[in-house]
């Protein structure tokens, strides 16, 4: 393959995008606004802590994952399957008795959930499990809410666990998104586990931009792409190294412009349709506020790595042991928590408001436990975390190769919201853009 392409974004779609072209011989170069790559996936450290942007894992077993990356070299720490179930002066853990067998009896034990929702469970796991990749996110389609209630599950099951649960991966309570998300994600954590690099989450587009870097893709940070235009539509024609031939210009914010056989555009959604037009591209986000919490030195914190889950209010939506299930995220004589708030209302809410939501929550599940030393380590709001999900809204989102001439489109936008969308549209957006070499 011969050409050059500009990738316009450094997020998880773009550097798989950039990768696969340039390991099919085109001269790559990749384009990020941010001083350094990731996108939406992104760490800092502060004060000894390692902080993700806003609380996010690695599922094992997206087969995007698996092509895309090594996890023995992600080196992952691993939560519990399942998930502890909290309200004040309760904690009862439901896991996942054929991945997590010696948590068996403290689920069977569990009063939070009955026993036939427990079968209905493992029933609906066989069910997904026979499933065909491509047959998730075709077909009629529904809100979780209304697909459990068609499975048969109580209102307890459902406001119990699956409420604060899909609340923090589909960032919605309500239980109102598409039900594809659920069954590719419930069926995903039947097929793996879940976790975070040792490193923090920045290790993902880090080993990315490692094999990008080993094709010798040209990444440019720092760099702010203003327009993308198309010779012959009244704009900018050029020539090839192929003779007269449709190609793309991409106008940099310094005024300067690169010539190019083809443009892959993969940033986010509102700034990936100001470029390209494609007005089918998502623009509603949903926010998510994530804040870090740590425990004074020579506390400890340990919840056997799962997830603390709210059954009996929405602030925070769950406590995340993240220091007990990655030591290196905290010094060594610290516990590091992370909180999830959900909502428009959260991002206007400020640092000692929800300390105080996450510190009364501890103590009502903790009873005789003081957590009035729970020290704010970092609030992340972020308004557009994901791209809103109803029911439906899948049949609707654009093809890679929908924008006219040599542009493709690279985001989780072209897919689901998701790690394993991303990374699954850089692949298909590789695929367009060679058409055009």
């Amino acid at each position: 393959m011969n050409g050059d392409v500009a990738v316009v974004g450094g997020g998880l779609a773009g550097l798989v995008a950039a990768t696969r072209l340039a390991e099919r011989g085109a001269d790559v170069t990749l384009y990020e606004r941010r001083p350094a790559i990731g996108g939406r996936v992104r760490t800092e450290r502060v004060d000894g802590f390692t902080l993700d942007r806003g609380f996010q894992v690695v599922f094992t077993s997206y087969p995007a994952v698996a092509s895309e990356l090594d996890s023995d070299a992600l080196d992952l720490r691993r939560f519990a399957p399942g998930a502890t179930i909290c309200r004040p002066g309760s904690r009862s853990v439901l896991s996942d008795p054929l991945r997590d067998p010696r948590g068996s009896f403290a689920s069977l034990r569990n009063d939070e959930i009955s026993f036939s929702d427990k079968l209905r469970t493992l029933a609906l796991r066989y069910d997904l499990a026979k499933r065909d990749e491509g047959d998730f996110f075709a077909g009629r389609d529904a809100s979780i809410r209304e697909y459990l209630r068609d499975w048969g599950f109580d209102d307890d099951y459902v406001s119990n666990f699956v409420e604060p649960f899909y609340g923090g991966i589909t960032l919605d309570r309500t239980l109102s998104t598409s039900k594809a998300v659920f069954e590719y994600t419930f069926r995903a954590m039947s097929r793996g586990a879940i976790g975070v690099p040792a490193a923090g989450m920045a290790a993902l587009p880090r080993a990315l931009a490692d094999r990008a870097a080993a094709a010798d893709v040209a990444i440019e940070t720092g760099e702010a792409v203003e327009s993308v235009r198309i010779a012959g539509q009244g704009r900018i024609p050029f020539r090839t190294g192929r003779g007269d031939a449709e190609g793309a210009t991409v106008g940099l914010a310094d005024g300067s412009t690169g010539e190019f056989d083809a443009v892959v555009v993969a940033v986010g959604p509102p700034e990936a349709r100001r470029l390209t037009g494609i007005e089918s591209i998502p623009t509603e986000g949903v926010p998510n506020v994530t804040g870090w919490y740590a425990l004074p030195a020579g506390e400890s914190f340990e919840t056997g790595r799962r997830i603390l889950l709210n059954a009996a209010a929405e602030s925070p939506n769950a406590v995340v042991p993240m220091s007990e299930v990655a030591p290196e995220y905290a010094p060594d004589d610290r516990a590091l928590l992370a909180a999830t708030f959900l909502g428009d209302d959260a991002l206007d809410r400020d640092a000692d408001a929800l300390r105080t939501d996450v510190r009364d929550a501890l103590e009502s599940w903790y009873p005789g436990r003081d957590f009035g030393g729970l020290e704010t380590v970092d609030v992340h709001r972020i308004p557009f975390a994901q791209f809103a999900q109803p029911p439906g809204v899948h049949a609707d989102l654009p093809d890679p190769d929908d924008p006219e001439g040599p542009v493709v489109l690279a985001g989780d936008y072209t897919e689901w919201s998701s790690i394993q969308g991303a990374l699954e549209s850089g692949q298909k957006a590789a695929r367009a853009a060679g058409e055009y070499l």
